[in-house]
């Protein structure tokens, strides 16, 4: 009889992995994606899903990146995302774990079509002394997902994320992200338990920016 897959410790990511995302060609590159990081990525989800719905006192559901409209230009990232919504998590504030060819991020995101994205603004601009010093200084916040750089919160002044709060607040398709970058070469990616307890560490942290979007 075969182990269950929720038995099996997550093995971490590697190399091979992150190369994914220098392959050349939509189609090679979601053949390699399909076949090394999405199975990892249901994995996680079989993992993370619990534990965050534990932690949000709620059921939540793992929604894997499918890449489905894409037809010329090949993804430069990939994710898997947390959400309370078992039909999809665009509209609703997420949770995601996810790789571009050079770091891992694990994030909160509220993004352009999830209507609690003004709630959620408003809130952070009345408690912005809060979420300065809940949010560590290594955490990086980012007003677009295609980007892969992001804005480290110890770098940000309070005239400055009240920038990205006001944005989320009048910008139709503004967006927001707040997390952690893992670089490639970081030791704790290829220690799958280690890297488990750090995303539990990053989303318990990131907790009361998920639940000031239900404020």
């Amino acid at each position: 009889m075969s182990t269950p897959t929720t038995a099996i410790a997550f093995s971490g990511f590697d190399n091979r992995d992150f190369e994914v995302f220098e392959i050349e060609g939509l189609e090679s590159r979601m053949e390699a994606l399909i076949d090394r990081v999405r199975p990892k990525f249901h994995h996680l989800g079989e993992l993370v899903t619990p534990m965050l719905g534990a932690m949000c006192e709620e059921e939540m559901f793992t929604h894997v990146a499918k890449h489905a409209r894409r037809t010329v230009n090949a993804p430069n990232d990939s994710w898997v995302a947390f959400a309370n919504n078992k039909r999809g998590y665009k509209a609703h504030p997420h949770f995601q774990i996810g790789l571009w060819s050079t770091h891992v991020f694990v994030q909160f995101a509220i993004i352009y079509e999830c209507p609690n994205k003004n709630v959620f603004a408003e809130r952070a601009l009345r408690e912005l002394n809060s979420i300065r010093n809940a949010v560590p200084a290594h955490f990086v916040w980012s007003k677009d997902h295609m980007i892969p750089t992001g804005l480290k919160h110890s770098e940000l002044s309070d005239a400055e994320l009240s920038d990205l709060f006001e944005r989320l607040r009048t910008v139709k398709a503004s967006e927001l992200t707040c997390g952690i970058h893992i670089m490639r070469d970081d030791k704790v990616l290829q220690d799958g338990e280690a890297f488990l307890k750090l995303v539990d560490e990053t989303y318990r942290t990131l907790l009361p920016l998920y639940r000031m979007a239900f404020a």
